[in-house]
């Protein structure tokens, strides 16, 4: 074989190598990262323990991803008053939970992606004044939506 030959035929595989993969890792929904993104008065939470104080309003979107944020709360009253609401969601769950300063379970609702209702609110159980905790938790979560934790009665 002449070396011009062997040439063309290593540029040819070269070239045949590099557009398989080329194809092969062509960017589209099946390689995007799933995420899921929880903000808590303009604040992006990254680690739990973050200390809020006053009305709780928070957001979060999601593209199938999962998470599980826990963030604490000064209450000085026995209740919280509560909402969640999604937005705009396919399919995944939202979750939320609140302990008192205690660790007593005051608050467990969850929303599904998907079904009815879409949305809770209300009044939290009775229970001890001080630093409360709240866990969020997304699972394959697909959509947005938002919640809020304000002193009760």
């Amino acid at each position: 074989m002449s070396k011009n030959k062997i040439l063309k035929t290593g540029f040819l595989l070269l070239f045949l190598t590099l557009l398989g993969i080329t194809i092969g890792c062509s960017s589209g929904d099946d390689n995007e990262i799933q995420t899921v993104e929880l903000t808590v008065n303009g604040t992006v939470l990254f680690d739990d323990g973050d200390d809020f104080i006053g009305d709780v309003d928070g957001d979060f979107t999601g593209n199938g991803g999962s998470a599980v944020k826990t963030f604490f709360w000064e209450n000085s009253l026995i209740t919280a008053e509560y909402n969640a609401d999604i937005t705009a969601s396919s399919n995944g769950l939202f979750k939320m939970e609140v302990k008192d300063a205690n660790g007593n379970l005051v608050l467990n609702k969850s929303l599904r992606g998907g079904v009815e209702p879409d949305s809770f609110s209300g009044v939290t159980t009775s229970g001890t004044p001080g630093t409360w905790s709240v866990t969020i938790t997304l699972s394959s979560f697909n959509g947005d939506g938002s919640f809020s934790l304000s002193e009760g009665d």
